[in-house]
């Protein structure tokens, strides 16, 4: 008993928690707070942006699928880098790379400028996420792993992810003096400089802080000559699980292709959201991740990952059928709310791929599921355009629900719970 009181107060001593840990993990906390910060101001706006520039909802899928498909190519060759030399390097890349996109949007006389800011942020997201992800397996014990990377979803990502929303729709409504849904795009470009000034700060931190020179590979085994391709091919290959998990991957990245580019916009265009609801939905989502996201964490490190993700999954299938079915738009306030489970199973969901392979292979890993994530990814970012313009925006939701039920779930049952899971290394030394 007095083992269990002891555990329960450990679990929820934050504070604690966070002083115990490596300074190279605090230091991704904050840098992923900054740009969470930012990524939520203009979320709400974003694709709303370049449509009113003049691009198509298909024009949008194009340049996403585009993104995405480079990322795809990039990934186990990120992958391979980050095992031999340690994630900063690439990181700071990342960030660079985000700059870049954040500067096209904000001065973009076109919308096809604004598309290329579009293409650079996801190009930056998977150079800085590959980095970060790699940060976070290698800095945090698996028993503490879920937990660790939903303090930042929490405290870091969860509360600037409320703030950055809410600043951006009082922004727009009394500075801009934009009236319901925002119909000139020259009131929206201003965020994007707000955007690319934090992001040019979070690079200093990095510069100047993180601090990851144990990490990455020594000796002999950093000249190592490897083929990154085929180093992806063979972990998927080397597990059972981990073939298993590159479905699981597939259905994850999904949302980031057909549903977040869009879910906004179907909110303004056919639910008649405006400016502030809007901003109140992304601001709910984030608020989510404030209440719950710490304590899911502990609910996967206590009882296990498969079913607190599973739980997340529902909840985000729920949010879509809600935003389907209702004629109320101030219930898109409870749909923001539970779209913040998917970004707490985004998460746990990390968690569960780290404990798939041996931490030596982490970076490889991580390239292989971009890899296979972004190519797949790609193809319903294309597809998405053409759905939305052509057969109907709900279809978006649809498929992916159908995605979910169908192929993510069932193969989630049969995975082992890799809370637990010890992996046989034999497997794997053939990538040594």
């Amino acid at each position: 008993m007095a083992n269990n009181v002891k555990e329960k107060k450990n679990d929820l001593d934050v504070i604690g928690f966070w002083k115990a840990q490596q300074s190279a993990w605090k230091i991704t906390v904050y840098r992923t707070s900054m740009e969470r910060l930012v990524y939520k101001a203009v979320l709400p706006y974003l694709t709303l942006y370049i449509v009113l520039m003049g691009a198509t909802k298909t024009q949008i899928g194009t340049v996403t699928s585009l993104g995405t498909l480079v990322a795809a190519v990039m990934a186990p060759f990120l992958g391979s880098y980050i095992d031999k030399n340690g994630p900063k390097k690439m990181y700071l890349l990342g960030i660079s790379v985000l700059m870049g996109g954040y500067l096209a949007l904000w001065q973009a006389p076109v919308w096809q400028v604004a598309a290329l800011g579009m293409f650079l942020h996801t190009m930056g997201a998977t150079l800085g996420g590959q980095s970060c992800a790699n940060i976070c397996g290698n800095c945090l014990e698996s028993c503490d792993r879920a937990k660790g990377m939903l303090v930042c979803e929490t405290f870091a990502a969860g509360v600037l992810g409320m703030i950055g929303p809410a600043f951006a729709g009082w922004y727009l409504v009394n500075i801009m003096g934009v009236v319901g849904t925002p119909s000139d795009p020259l009131t929206i470009k201003p965020l994007f400089f707000f955007c690319l000034v934090i992001t040019f700060l979070s690079l200093l931190m990095i510069i100047f802080k993180l601090d990851v020179s144990h990490l990455g590979a020594k000796g002999e085994a950093k000249k190592a000559k490897r083929n990154p391709v085929k180093d992806a091919f063979s972990m998927m290959r080397a597990d059972k699980n981990c073939m298993k998990w590159m479905v699981m991957t597939s259905v994850n990245r999904i949302p980031m292709a057909m549903i977040v580019p869009y879910l906004q916009l179907y909110a303004a265009e056919v639910k008649g959201a405006t400016t502030a609801e809007l901003a109140a939905m992304t601001t709910a989502t984030a608020l989510t991740s404030v209440v719950c996201g710490y304590f899911f964490g502990i609910l996967a490190d206590k009882y296990g990952r498969k079913k607190t993700l599973a739980f997340t999954l529902v909840a985000y299938i729920a949010a879509l059928v809600l935003l389907m079915t209702t004629t109320n738009t101030k219930m898109l306030i409870l749909v923001g709310l539970l779209v913040g489970f998917q970004e707490i199973g985004m998460v746990i969901n990390g968690s569960m791929q780290h404990e798939l392979v041996p931490a030596w292979a982490r970076g490889r890993w991580s390239g292989a599921n971009g890899m296979v994530g972004s190519l797949v990814a790609s193809v319903f970012a294309f597809a998405a355009g053409i759905i939305y313009d052509s057969v109907g925006p709900k279809w978006l939701f649809i498929i992916y629900i159908c995605a979910e039920i169908f192929l993510r779930l069932p193969i989630l049952y049969t995975l082992p719970e890799t809370l637990t899971y010890k992996v046989d290394e034999s497997k794997f030394e053939h990538l040594l």
